[in-house]
């Protein structure tokens, strides 16, 4: 039989555009793997591997023009917001090579013997080694910056990992692109090229998570694709790490003295972040707590007035377009729900922002509104009215986890007057990155981020972007009383590799 081919697709047309691949077998992914694991020793120097990920960074850069004009003709995003994104690409690669060639990921730590410990200490030398093969599940949302050349293959690589990516199949034939540029910046390296291997379709996805010589995926998508990846790497013969990413409400609270202070501007804000990129952000905020009374209600004006001036937008594709569509609707016929601005399909391809309102009274107990608690990819959010903190507060105690979570509080509230340590405290359990006073859309690369959640927000306690991503894709193995001969430079006492580390107790730079 014949392989299926997989082809480009417009979503402003959902017409196909060209063949961009074919799908795999079981056999190509099992020859995709077992080529990536047979030269997964090619990224052992570190210097190389360095040059690598920059030199990628430069190739992606070179190739920009052709690279987001196939991006936005299958996604749809816009040129602007595709150059951005190509740029945040090509900064995290060569941040990525910065921390290879400092080398203090590795978290060397060095002790002697000291016999009069008790009980005594040996000689022991710990630092982290690359698990091996990591399988990655591209996004939807981010054709750059969460697919083949994305976060997680940039931290993959920087830890010594060989790649194999599952690509979108929303955006194949980009895939095929930043691929073939990959390789290419390899081969310029003396790497093989087949550290970086793609695969197409269904089946492929399923085959690369149960193949025996994965040693761990990274996925961000839906809470249902990522929970059946996720339980298959558990119940193989031999489980593996899964850090995926599958949703998120990204929860919101403004109170009373902040909407009386500054309503307008609030609504604005929320109107800009909540229909970003035609609301397809992993932190596009979904639930937001306003106060009733007439500080809510001129926010709530501002919302309305800013969001009903938000021209309509395509989707990533038209299966996401039939889900918002639907999903809204489902919302928006639940009894005591209003739509100020009634979100929704408009024409045949695009979909027009907008917004629910509800008694926060309704979301404080299990029960039908319980969907008002569930992420609705697309522009739409939900506008909880709260008569009083406690009820605010029953509301925040029902939600899952986030990756986000929001407090907007008064000049005075953020002097420290008032509840927003207490608020602030609320938080804190939900989400991985808690703001004050911003709106979460835009996760900067930074050594500080944390992009990650408990769960549904995440499947781990790891973050997908900034420095520390690189940690998921290393394990520790400390070696005990080794002849000085045997060991690897990196824990040699003369330190020839110039590592950071931890000797003896002592942090040496």
């Amino acid at each position: 039989m014949a392989a299926a081919p997989v082809w480009s697709v417009d979503p402003r047309t959902g017409k196909q555009r060209e063949q961009a691949g074919v799908e795999a077998t079981a056999q190509d992914v099992d020859t995709a793997v077992r080529a990536a694991h047979a030269v997964r020793r090619s990224l052992a120097d570190r210097a190389v591997r360095a040059a690598f990920l920059r030199t990628a960074a430069d190739r992606l850069a070179a190739a920009a023009d052709r690279l987001i004009e196939t991006a936005d003709a299958e996604s749809a995003l816009g040129t602007p917001r595709l150059t951005g994104e190509l740029a945040r690409t090509c900064y995290q690669l060569r941040a990525f090579a910065g921390i290879v060639e400092e080398g203090a990921f590795l978290d060397v730590i060095i002790n002697h013997p000291d016999d009069t410990a008790a009980p005594p200490v040996p000689d022991l030398r710990r630092y982290k080694v690359p698990l091996g093969v990591v399988a990655v599940y591209s996004a939807s949302n981010f054709p750059f910056a969460f697919s083949v050349a994305g976060g997680d293959t940039a931290s993959a690589l920087a830890a010594g990992n060989p790649v194999v990516v599952k690509a979108h199949p929303d955006h194949p034939a980009l895939s095929e692109l930043v691929a073939s540029e990959l390789r290419a910046a390899a081969a310029e390296h003396g790497i093989p090229e087949a550290v970086l291997g793609l695969v197409h379709g269904f089946e492929a996805g399923v085959e690369l998570i149960k193949h025996p010589l994965v040693a761990a995926a990274g996925f961000t998508g839906s809470v249902r694709g990522g929970r059946a990846l996720f339980d298959a790497a558990a119940a193989r013969p031999v489980p593996i790490p899964f850090h995926g990413e599958l949703g998120s409400l990204n929860p919101v609270v403004i109170t009373e003295a902040a909407a009386a202070e500054r309503a307008e501007a609030i609504g604005a804000g929320l109107a800009g972040s909540m229909t970003l990129g035609v609301g397809q952000f992993c932190v596009k905020p979904g639930l937001v707590l306003v106060p009733s009374g007439a500080a809510g209600d001129g926010l709530v004006k501002s919302l309305t007035d800013a969001v009903g001036g938000t021209a309509a937008g395509v989707l990533l594709d038209h299966r996401m377009r039939d889900n918002f569509v639907a999903g809204v609707a489902e919302r928006a016929a639940l009894p005591g729900v209003q739509a100020p601005v009634t979100p929704g399909a408009d024409g045949e391809h695009t979909v027009t922002p907008g917004f629910l309102t509800v008694p926060a009274s309704s979301l404080t107990a299990e029960g039908a509104y319980d969907l008002l608690l569930e992420e609705c990819f697309g522009p739409v959010t939900v506008v909880a009215r709260y008569d009083d903190d406690g009820e605010a507060t029953g509301v925040l105690s029902r939600l899952p986890g986030n990756l986000t979570a929001t407090v907007h509080l008064s000049e005075r509230e953020a002097a420290g007057e008032g509840r927003g340590a207490e608020i602030l405290a609320e938080l804190t359990p939900l989400a991985g990155r808690v703001l004050v006073n911003g709106w979460p859309t835009g996760v900067a690369v930074a050594p500080a981020q944390h992009h990650g959640g408990p769960y549904p927000a995440t499947t781990s306690t790891s973050t997908s972007v900034g420095g520390t991503a690189i940690e998921r894709w290393l394990r520790p193995v400390a070696y005990q009383n080794a002849p000085a001969a045997l060991l690897p430079p990196e824990l040699r006492d003369d330190n020839p590799l110039g590592l950071p580390r931890r000797y003896d107790g002592v942090l040496e730079r």
